[in-house]
């Protein structure tokens, strides 16, 4: 199902645009103002190959076919549509079919000419920025494993919470009912409650009978500690509507209502006093302390379709004036779903930001400074996946998608995970290093992710547990630094990167550097080699007079020729790395020593340690 709140909420009154219309398409046209699009579409049909205002049907049965979340059709009416100009939004919707199915691309053919249409539009920029981001997102670590939910109908279900005594409420069309939507000829929403059990199993589902009207009723939240309820209910319940005669409809908006729990049982529901029948507001979330409402609404003021807001909850029921999140988290096309948690991360679904298909999961910090970041497989996927919402005291996760169809309600079950944070400063005297690079290496040395540290100094990770990791930290400016990260199980870790002036390695007649660590046998420059020479090489571009000698030495193992030539060839080796980064020839030189200037001059019986001293590189300082 496509933006199924979108649609439920009527979002697209003032977005829908029925153009090129005549006698010919009227009923149909009439059908589609109405969003009841699968009759529409069959309408539409019969008009085609009549020679009948063509181009026109054929972006109709898209349009159509976009709203079900139909990508086929969708992608199939597109094709001819925009084999004549069109408006910029239509190739975004058709890229946005074609990557759900998987057709990455040829979306991004269409997100080509979208954003040459329109390129202010933060999705054209995004876009722009960075084209072919899908490959790295299907290799985004995975954070999640998701749990089979035997409570789905083969109807809508979704907007699960759970609360922290263990109810899990949900909405659902689920329930049979002669009046329908006209939509997808389902049943109007109503809001149930199960129980999860142990082994993540839920109980059989139950109407909340006091909550439920003829109409739409939830998603809902519940406050911390479940006797208050926000939830979202279709406006028609108190009679607010908008009369279009002319197609005979009345046009409702998604309000949201606030209940108690007395005796349990909900007492009579009262509406939020910034509802609005110009436009609709839904989807509610309530902060930890219970005094910040989330939602999402297309009222004026937002930055595209759908944005996510938020208002103070003062006391008495008073609320304040709802603030738009801004451009963090939203963008010119939809954004909804929010769900924030204990620890204030806000979890939403966006149909324009950089995903894997229609509706993606995305979150964000907000405590932190950082960008909203896509969650990735398996909770994403190129289908819309949404209203997800994370118990940190059960640390269990709940979602909807419709990868199998129908909306169905999904488990995400955390992977064993550690949330590490990098603090780089400065070693003399400790402050904080803005812009650092922060690369994380795995136990096998291959590199994961590459960050910069932002104004506090720090850097995000997510680590799996029980596995050891290395940090590769530089600065312009500071001796490079590798720091290791030992295995853990879980939790938060925060580990301190301090990184000496560069100075620290100017000796009066050498540079002193790391071991520059050769592969068994070899003289190619290795990665970690590589890392530590990058510190000469700042060194000297940094002091552009200086010039070195580098001088390479073996232990005593092995013939004295084939000792000198192997220092040799890694001198060489060295310095063609040196003039590789840019070093002037002039002031780089080298020679291999073999064993004949050992450190450590233990003949027969060194210790590995000592023999390790003795397989090491000098760079003296000539001037």
């Amino acid at each position: 199902m496509k933006n199924i709140f979108l649609i439920l909420s009527f979002v697209f009154v003032s977005t829908i645009t029925v153009k090129a219309q005549n006698s010919d398409t009227a009923w149909a046209d009439k059908l589609f103002k109405r969003f009841e699009y699968l009759d529409a579409s069959k309408e539409y049909l019969k008009l085609v190959g009549t020679g009948k205002k063509e181009n026109y049907i054929y972006n109709q049965l898209a349009e159509s076919y976009y709203n079900m979340f139909n990508t086929i059709e969708a992608i199939k009416w597109y094709a001819l549509s925009v084999t004549q100009p069109q408006e910029a939004e239509t190739y975004f919707k058709y890229a946005q079919m074609l990557k759900a199915s998987g057709r990455y691309e040829e979306s991004n053919a269409q997100m080509a000419i979208f954003a040459g249409k329109n390129a202010k539009d933060v999705r054209a920029i995004l876009f722009n920025e960075n084209p072919n981001y899908i490959p790295k997102l299907l290799n985004k670590q995975k954070v999640f494993n998701l749990v089979p939910v035997t409570i789905n109908s083969q109807y809508t279900d979704f907007g699960p919470i759970l609360t922290n005594d263990n109810s899990l409420y949900f909405s659902s069309s689920r329930k049979i009912s002669k009046k329908k939507t006209g939509w997808k000829e389902e049943s109007y929403l109503d809001l149930y409650q199960s129980t999860l059990n142990e082994k993540d199993s839920l109980s059989a589902p139950i109407e909340v009978e006091e909550i439920n009207t003829i109409w739409h009723d939830g998603p809902a939240w519940l406050s911390t500690d479940g006797n208050t309820i926000y939830f979202s209910r279709d406006s028609r319940v108190i009679n607010d509507y908008e009369n279009i005669k002319n197609i005979k409809t009345k046009f409702s908006q998604m309000y949201l209502f606030k209940a108690i729990k007395v005796n349990n049982k909900w007492t009579a529901a009262k509406q939020l006093p910034f509802n609005n029948k110009s436009y609709s507001i839904s989807n509610p979330s309530i902060s930890l302390d219970g005094k910040t409402l989330y939602f999402n609404s297309n009222m004026p003021g937002g930055l595209g379709a759908n944005d996510i807001w938020k208002v103070e909850i003062k006391e008495g029921d008073v609320y304040g004036t709802p603030e738009n999140l801004g451009s963090k988290v939203n963008t010119e096309g939809n954004e909804q779903f929010p769900s924030i948690t204990d620890d204030n991360v806000l979890y939403f679904s966006s149909d324009s930001r950089q995903g894997l298909g229609g509706l993606d999961v995305f979150f964000i910090n907000l405590n932190k400074t950082e960008d909203a970041q896509n969650l990735g497989k398996p909770v994403n996927s190129e289908k819309d996946d949404f209203s997800f919402s994370f118990n940190t005291k059960r640390n269990l996760g709940f979602f909807s998608s419709n990868r199998e169809e129908s909306d169905d309600l999904y488990i995400a079950k955390p992977l064993c995970s550690i949330e590490s944070t990098i603090l780089v400063s400065n070693a003399v005297n400790g402050n904080i290093i803005e812009g650092a690079s922060v690369t994380i290496l795995d136990d096998r040395k291959n590199i994961i992710e590459t960050k910069l540290s932002d104004a506090n100094g720090n850097v995000d990770f997510i680590l799996e547990c029980n596995t050891e990791y290395s940090l590769q930290v530089t600065k312009d400016g500071y001796e490079s630094g590798v720091f290791n990260i030992a295995k853990n199980k879980g939790g938060k870790i925060k580990v301190p990167t301090p990184l000496n002036p560069i100075e620290v390695i100017i000796k009066p007649t050498e540079i002193v550097l790391n071991p520059i660590f050769f592969e068994f046998n070899k003289s190619n420059i290795t990665q970690e080699g590589a890392f530590e020479l990058d510190k000469l090489v700042q060194v000297m571009k940094a002091n552009d007079k200086l010039v070195i000698f580098a001088k390479s030495h073996t232990d005593n193992r092995g013939s004295d020729l084939y000792n000198m030539n192997l220092s040799d060839r890694r001198a060489k080796a060295t310095v063609q790395f040196l003039l590789s980064k840019g070093i002037a020839p002039a002031r780089i030189s080298g020679k291999g020593y073999g064993e004949s200037e050992l450190k450590v001059d233990c003949k027969e019986n060194c210790t590995e340690e000592e023999y390790a001293q003795n397989r090491r590189s000098e760079f003296l300082i000539v001037k």
